[in-house]
């Protein structure tokens, strides 16, 4: 069962770490589209065409904060919940790339130096309390990773690798969570574990 599957945090939890369904070669991302994106998108394994490459797109390793942020897929145009693998080359390198989407004092000098890196960096990183299967608030943060310019262009064209709509699997868990059944909806949550992260993939992101 994942670890955010509980309805409880994990006392032994770091505070900013990646948690993410991976393999040797891939890791499981998950984004939220409306049908006339997210349907193609599935179908073909690409983003058709209505997908805007110019957009700053976010992705999130965590299943359950993506369930947070579309509501389970009852939002508008957040219907459509899709999971996507890409190489992890091309993860790894968008966190080398990227900074923090807000300034924070205890990463960078002084706001004039975030600014710079802001200008420069094609990605950001945000770190947003993770949530349980009530999608309330964890004590330990989790990744949300924003790609833009050369970042999104990369995304979609050199880092797909699949693309799988989880719609149906995200209704499926919900309506055991709204019955109360949380031991069944947790045993059919994405299986997430720590993403080996070292100091050089984030040392740039963290105090």
């Amino acid at each position: 069962m994942n670890e955010s599957g509980s309805g409880s945090g994990n006392e032994g939890e770091p505070y900013r770490a990646i948690r993410a369904r991976y393999t040797e070669e891939t890791v499981t991302v998950y984004q939220a589209y409306r049908p006339e994106i997210g349907g193609p998108a599935a179908r073909t394994g690409r983003f058709p065409p209505a997908w805007r490459r110019e957009r700053m797109t976010w992705i999130k390793p965590s299943f359950l904060w993506m369930m947070y942020r579309c509501g389970w897929a009852a939002k508008p145009d957040q219907e459509t919940v899709l999971s996507i693998e890409i190489t992890r080359d091309g993860f790894e390198w968008a966190l080398r790339h990227a900074c923090l989407s807000h300034y924070d004092r205890e990463v960078y000098p002084d706001e004039a130096a975030w600014k710079r890196e802001l200008a420069r960096c094609p990605a950001r990183v945000q770190w947003d309390p993770e949530r349980d299967l009530r999608l309330r608030p964890l004590p330990h943060r989790s990744l949300q990773l924003g790609l833009g310019g050369e970042a999104a262009h990369r995304y979609a064209d050199e880092w797909i690798t699949g693309i799988q709509d989880v719609t149906p699997l995200a209704r499926e868990i919900h309506a055991l969570v709204e019955k109360g059944e949380l031991s069944a909806a947790g045993k059919l949550l994405p299986a997430e574990r720590p993403y080996p992260a070292g100091d050089d993939l984030l040392a740039h992101l963290r105090a």
